[in-house]
């Protein structure tokens, strides 16, 4: 017998079939390459012990003059900052304070509180923190009552319900005492409106028709006693004006068909359209004519002119933040909705507050689709803001291509003046700026159809547009990030870097990941840099979810591509931190720390090549013996990994289900007995199996005893 020494090219090819890919690796799991080995992925652990609330899609750190750290986390729901690693700090914005308006209904048996506040502006999952509350007589006492809540459902324009709590936040359930409410003196104190965690097709980017807007449409109320159930296929509206069969409806994130038309009346709907749910909405809940007659009412908005009411909001879009520092100050903006900024000098018991509402601001855009600062320069970018009406004041209402920037060294001076370096700029190529990044001496911007290269270029015009490329597009706002050789992003149906030109990455695993990209939550994918390791990578949702649950690197020192499943929603790399910092399951997390996951094992931890045979198949090969060449990074004696033998006779055959050897650091051979035509080697972690946790290995070049055994 013949000692054979087994080597794979690096990275993962899937572009072709197992057998065509002979000598390769073909499918992996938590594995990177080095110098051309696969070894295991860096462990990681919580970065605090409490969670925060929502889906949080965007982390930005910086430092203070003073040496504070600070940590924002955006999530669908909330704004938090972290000071030094400490504990989360809620800086949402307000949105509203009622003053002396709040009463409230308890029904005896029963925690829903129904809320009474004229013209709340509120909608399902918002925040509100009510004082100056007194006790209904029974056990909803003033403590229950004077807190922070959620909103539980929407009743009305002027009514909601919440679920009355302890301080611990357990549910109280109200007796026969609480009959009244809390009088004249209660305040109720409200935060911007949360967003959608889920994208919902037909509304926001790319609802209407292809290239173009529906710029008035129509909206009325549900008016149906009792509201209605996930399954009624009547409903009434409070006017059905406009309306028309098979005309689709928007009912909270609910799509319906119309089927007919009587009055205000709607029958035969079809329920759950374009892949939303079916859900119970409450009488007065708002409905929105998505698509149907081109009216006055229902106005098309075509392709290249700004959009007007309602196309853009931050209600309508996945809830996603931008945020960027300018000096020690944040400045913060929730995609399609308002721009605020975060004074450190406050302190992070403050919360952040409308730019525009600042002292001393002049002409501030007060809606957006992005925000960040140009350092070199000092000037504030607003990227997708509203314009200047005729009369001098923003509109309110988001023109998907417009840029304006602030005066150097003044984010609250946007008046265009001789004197200044204030202004704007529009572009010409897509319907909308989908997001921008900061690269070397440049912001690179990215509509839906182009790219746009934005420099400083000083008086009299400030910045300068250059169009670099067109028909490549961005598949989300967070899909493009900078690395030291260019600024990679994810298109629609590839990859690509730029660096002064754009230029498509050779890819071996894309096909098998654009198919696995659940599109409709394509807004989702966020880019991410791991720097000590030379990669590049995308978190995207597979075809099976609606959230991030999967990921795909680049590492462009090696030039090779790999994947894996992991649920991280947003990442930082290592910067003012020693580890790269993750969000993923309402958790933050350290990543590239040893090679646990958060103190348990590393599930399904594993690497395997694709199948390699014997004088080209001709013959049948007999395997007696693996000698192996793993090194463990841990430097623990009790230390080992799987490595399982596979064999089968022909390339459309199935697997055997192998020979299994655990390898430990004193392992010097393993005797196996296999036998086929084709192999394949898989390398796996042991970590649960026997105990030992934390381990990391790194394979080396494998050789195994190997024979023809016949034609047979």
């Amino acid at each position: 017998m013949a000692l054979r020494k087994i080597t794979f090219q690096p990275g993962i090819n899937r572009e072709g079939t197992s057998y065509d890919n002979e000598l390769g690796w073909f499918d992996c799991n938590l594995i990177r390459f080095r110098m051309g080995r696969p070894e295991k992925f860096g462990g990681w652990q919580k970065l605090l012990s409490t969670a925060y609330e929502g889906s949080a899609r965007a982390l930005h750190n910086f430092i203070s003059l003073a040496g504070v750290k600070y940590l924002g986390v955006g999530t669908h729901l909330k704004y938090y900052l972290v000071e030094n690693n400490n504990a989360f700090n809620d800086i949402t914005p307000i949105r509203k304070t009622s003053t002396n308006s709040i009463t409230f209904a308890a029904t005896n048996g029963s925690s829903t509180l129904t809320v009474t506040d004229a013209s709340h502006g509120a909608v399902l999952n918002d925040f509100v923190t009510i004082s100056g509350a007194a006790s209904l007589g029974g056990l909803i006492t003033a403590s229950v009552l004077n807190q922070e809540y959620q909103i539980a459902s929407i009743i009305d324009g002027n009514t909601y319900t919440i679920t009355a709590k302890d301080t611990s936040g357990n549910t109280v359930t109200a007796n026969s005492s609480d009959t009244g409410n809390s009088g004249s003196g209660t305040d109720g104190v409200y935060q911007i409106n949360t967003g959608l965690d889920v994208v919902v097709r037909s509304t926001g980017w790319g609802a209407g028709l292809w290239g173009g807007t529906t710029e008035k449409a129509l909206t009325t109320t549900l008016n149906d006693s009792g509201g209605i159930s996930n399954s009624d296929t009547t409903i009434i509206l409070t006017s059905a004006t406009g309306f028309a069969a098979n005309d689709i409806i928007l009912i909270g994130s609910e799509l319906i068909k119309i089927g007919s038309i009587s009055t205000n009346t709607l029958s035969s709907c079809v329920r759950a359209q374009n892949g939303t749910v079916a859900a119970a909405h409450n009488d007065g809940a708002s409905v929105r004519l998505v698509t149907g007659n081109t009216d006055d009412a229902n106005d098309f908005n075509g392709w290249g002119i700004a959009a007007t009411s309602g196309v853009e909001t931050a209600l309508n879009n996945l809830r996603l933040w931008s945020h960027d520092n300018y000096g020690e100050d944040l400045i913060l903006n929730v995609r399609g909705g308002g721009i605020y900024r975060w004074v450190e000098n406050n302190g992070t018991t403050t919360r952040a507050v409308e730019l525009s509402s600042q002292t001393g601001a002049n002409k501030v855009p007060t809606v957006a689709m992005q925000v960040l600062t140009s350092e070199t320069d000092r000037h504030l970018i607003i990227l997708g803001c509203d314009p200047l009406s005729a009369t001098g004041d923003r509109t309110g209402e988001i023109d998907p291509m417009l840029i304006a920037f602030s005066d150097q060294e003044d984010p609250l001076q946007f008046e265009t003046l001789s004197t200044n370096t204030a202004g704007e700029l529009r572009l010409s190529s897509g319907s909308k700026i989908i997001g921008a990044v900061k690269a070397r001496q440049e912001i690179v911007v990215f509509t839906d159809t182009a790219i746009y290269s934005m420099q400083f270029i000083g008086p009299p015009f400030t910045f300068g547009l250059n169009l670099i490329n067109e028909n490549t597009g961005l598949i989300g706002p967070k899909a493009a990030v900078t690395a030291p050789s260019g600024v990679f992003f994810m298109s629609y149906d590839s990859f690509y870097l730029y660096n002064g030109t754009v230029q498509q990455l050779p890819c071996t695993v894309r096909n098998y990941v654009f198919s696995d990209i659940n599109q409709e939550q394509g807004f989702k994918i966020h880019g991410f840099t791991n720097n000590k390791h030379s990669e590049v990578g995308w978190f995207y949702p597979s075809t099976s979810s609606t959230e991030i649950d999967r990921y795909v690197i680049y590492n462009y020192q090696e030039q090779v591509w790999y994947y894996g499943e992991l649920n991280r929603t947003a990442w930082l790399d290592s910067n003012i931190e020693e580890y790269p910092q993750a969000a993923g399951s309402n958790y933050l997390f350290e990543h590239e720390t040893g090679f646990n996951d958060d103190g348990a094992e590393m599930t399904n931890v594993f690497i395997e090549s694709a199948d390699f045979d014997i004088e080209d198949g001709e013959r049948f090969s007999f395997l007696r013996k693996v000698i192996p060449d793993v090194k463990f990074l841990n430097n623990d004696a009790s230390s080992s990994v799987n490595i399982i033998t596979k064999t089968r006779d022909f390339p459309g055959a199935t697997l055997s289900s192998g020979q299994t050897s655990t390898i430990t650091p004193s392992t010097t051979q393993s005797h196996i007995r296999a036998r086929g035509r084709q192999a394949v080697v898989r390398l796996a972690s042991n970590d649960g199996d026997s105990g030992n946790l934390g381990v990391g290995w790194r394979l080396g070049a494998t050789r195994y005893e190997i024979r023809a055994d016949g034609r047979r």
